[in-house]
């Protein structure tokens, strides 16, 4: 599967209209996303907004069916997620484990602890070097059923005593075979890339922070990789991280994503510098995924360690919160906290409200995003320009809500006709079809408050000018007739 550089966009099943038949209905009257669509889980699930998949051989009944699905897939690229980490404790291989314990034929499936510790016991020291994403450690104790007797097992991620997430042993031959059949059927539904969600926490190993655990982590992606190839799939790994995991993996001829630049191009904006910015997109990976802003929040710690100082960032949660950022997300970890004390890893704002819903410096930062190297996502609420949703906050009590408003059809045509809206799909219409971005990118020589950015393919053309001084961004490309043309984004 050849991934189109063009533009996607990325949105839940009911966000746009409430379900897959407006999804596919809005696509087709916008008609800019020549790269596809990133459909956020639309599978059942107990938790995280889909992120808790009780199988991926359904569609949420309310979203739709697969058949909505193979007819997105007609027109546009379906990216869907596969949380190769773990799956619903509701699924019915778990459940068979909760009624049976090991005898169940599921139970090699999951992660219980003396499979990582001889004993079952794991030393405090092995705990407090694990990256957490729980407080305390990333353990579940469950009861079966059939005997009472207590299995304590690896939960990564949940709020709840037993998370609603249960770990997937990825080395057991029961898991592999589930993720082949879950791949095989995403393949067989018209869906041609798949995003490896939480793939950075498959491995778990004693001594370790049991996050991309080298090199067995590359071990695990080879054989995925394998699997994907055989069926057609494109594979993208989602991993937040030390931007260098990033620059590892794409030295393999992985996919990955760009977590760098959002906060870097805010930090650009608001500082009015593009030293920082310049430096870091001469040497970003090439073979990326971008993105400004995203279901969970702006990316800081620690995708952003060694890019930007803790004071840097700080500074730019400062400004999101005085703009009506929601509370951000915090590193659990201790040992993973910076020395400086900054903890914060991710931001939960918009990215319109976090550039103060400023119409210019949001066309910067968009045309920043298209003119870097990668394949650019647009997020569904960044598409419509919207603003801090604090309704849905005090409703749901997610602060991560503020960035998930699901927008009515009435609300659509009313953002749509926002000058804003008109001016990000007019540029992403230009990013689509200007031959220039299969070319060769170049960071141009600029003074501090202004970035100048090119792409050239033979002779097709096109430059990006920002003033930083003034918001105001300005390209320059070729046209069909070989004249050089102004485009003020």
């Amino acid at each position: 599967m050849s991934i189109k550089n063009k533009v996607q966009l990325i949105t839940y099943p009911d966000s746009l209209g409430g379900d897959l038949r407006t999804l596919a209905e809005f696509l087709e009257r916008v008609d800019v996303f020549e790269g596809g669509v990133h459909i956020l889980p639309p599978f059942p699930s107990s938790g995280d907004r889909g992120f808790a998949p009780r199988t991926y051989l359904e569609i949420e009944p309310e979203f739709g069916d697969w058949e909505d699905v193979r007819r997105i897939g007609e027109n546009f690229d379906v990216l869907l997620d596969l949380m190769v980490n773990h799956i619903s404790r509701h699924s019915p291989h778990f459940q068979d484990f909760l009624k049976k314990g090991r005898e169940s034929e599921h139970a090699d499936m999951f992660i219980t602890l003396d499979k990582i510790w001889p004993d079952g016991n794991p030393p405090q020291e092995d705990v407090d070097k694990i990256f957490l994403r729980r407080p305390n450690h990333p353990f579940s104790d469950v009861t079966v059923e059939e005997t009472g007797q207590v299995e304590r097992i690896w939960t990564t991620f949940g709020k709840k005593a037993v998370s609603e997430q249960i770990d997937l042993d990825v080395h057991a031959d029961a898991a592999k075979n589930l993720l082949v059949d879950f791949l095989t059927h995403l393949c067989q539904q018209n869906v041609k890339i798949v995003r490896l969600d939480a793939i950075g926490y498959v491995i778990k190993k004693p001594g370790t922070s049991c996050f991309f655990v080298e090199p067995e982590i590359y071990q695990f992606m080879e054989w995925i990789t394998g699997v994907a190839d055989s069926l057609g799939l494109a594979l993208l790994s989602e991993i937040h991280a030390h931007y260098s995991i990033q620059f590892k993996l794409a030295e393999r001829g992985y996919w990955v994503y760009d977590f760098v630049l959002p906060a870097l191009i805010l930090y650009t904006l608001l500082n009015r510098s593009s030293i920082k910015l310049s430096d870091y997109l001469r040497v970003c990976p090439r073979k990326q995924f971008t993105m400004l802003d995203c279901h969970d929040g702006i990316p800081t710690k620690p995708d952003m360690d060694d890019i930007l100082e803790a004071k840097e960032l700080q500074e730019i949660a400062d400004v999101c919160k005085q703009r009506g950022a929601a509370d951000p997300s915090l590193v659990i970890s201790p040992a993973h906290i910076g020395e400086d004390g900054f903890n914060i890893h991710q931001i939960r704002c918009t990215y319109y409200s976090a550039l103060d819903c400023d119409d210019d410096a949001y066309m910067a930062a968009r045309a920043i995003q298209f003119f870097a190297p990668g394949v650019p996502q647009v997020y569904y609420v960044g598409l419509l320009a919207g603003e801090n949703d604090h309704k849905s906050v005090r409703r749901t009590g997610e602060g991560r809500a503020i960035n998930r408003h699901n927008y009515s059809i009435n609300e659509i045509e009313q953002a749509l006709d926002k000058r804003v809206v008109q001016r990000l799909l007019k540029l992403i219409r230009f990013r689509n079809e200007h031959p220039a971005f299969g070319g060769d990118f170049q960071v141009l020589d600029s003074g501090v408050s202004e970035l100048c950015l090119s792409w050239q393919k033979g002779t097709e053309f096109c430059s990006l000018a920002v003033d930083l001084d003034s918001n105001q961004a300005v390209i320059v490309y070729t046209s069909e007739a070989g004249e050089m043309v102004e485009y003020k984004v």
